[in-house]
């Protein structure tokens, strides 16, 4: 598999720092193309959530270097990934929960991220309310779900999706990496295929863009280039901006 992609980061209109952090790293190993990207929303309203997030990508980093090689090795590669990650976001939801208690400040992060093989079958694990898309020429697909208060109303049937879309409380959240007492992450897998796109975000980049905005600039079609896609994701965060969306805004959109 070959990919390309690119991504976007703004502080927005209203915050004075970016608690926005991403990963994209490319190998090629014994066992063809590995692609991998992480993005990670530190937690508006709680001190220091750029830390949590900067902190995720440089563990994540690091284990996409010193141990995927490893993994690699492994008879089923997804399961020890699998495996990996959720020690891993064990662990630093521990060790970022305790440094907060050390200084006496709040701090987490959301995560969500895929790896992708050369066959084209992926995982993702994910934690909070940052999402995954899976982008065609006809569709817009999500591929994470919420982990948020609101989403949780919509599926006990006490709020409809268009209330949960502006509901004050849409951005509480159930659980994130270090402000919680434990970590219960989510994972999915399936096949990328050619001609397909994948956007992952955080949740200022999508709360006032709609699907069909996502479809109509962000469609395989319409991004043959790297260049093409970076102008794109330009744009739809310079209309959330229009739109007063008030949280940081970041996207990384990957071409398969």
């Amino acid at each position: 598999m070959k990919y390309r992609f690119a991504c976007h980061s703004d502080v927005g209109i209203r915050k004075s720092t970016n608690q926005d952090s991403l990963c994209i790293r490319e190998a090629e190993t014994d066992k063809g193309t590995v692609f991998f990207a992480l993005l990670c929303d530190g937690m508006g309203g709680l001190a220091k959530g750029e830390v949590a997030s900067a902190t995720l990508i440089r563990v994540w980093s690091g284990w996409f270097t010193k141990d995927l090689p490893h993994i690699l090795t492994e008879e089923n590669i997804l399961d020890a990934v699998q495996a990996s990650w959720a020690h891993l976001m064990s662990s630093e939801n521990y060790r970022i929960g305790q440094f907060g208690l050390q200084h006496n400040i709040n701090m987490g992060s959301t995560f969500t991220g895929i790896l992708v093989l050369e066959d084209g079958s992926y995982i993702i694990g994910h934690v909070g309310d940052s999402r995954a898309y899976r982008i065609t020429d006809d569709s817009v697909e999500q591929l994470t779900k919420d982990q948020t208060l609101v989403a949780r109303e919509v599926d006990a049937g006490r709020l409809s999706p268009e209330e949960a879309a502006v509901d004050p409380r849409r951005s509480i959240l159930l659980q994130c990496i270090g402000a919680s007492n434990t970590v219960t992450p989510e994972f999915s897998r399936g096949t990328v295929k050619e001609g397909e796109n994948y956007l992952l975000c955080c949740d200022g980049f999508r709360h006032l863009v709609t699907k069909e905005e996502f479809l109509e600039n962000l469609s395989p079609s319409d991004n043959p280039t790297e260049d093409v896609m970076k102008e794109h994701l330009v744009k739809l965060v310079e209309l959330n901006k229009q739109r007063k969306e008030t949280d940081n805004i970041t996207a990384v959109l990957i071409g398969v």
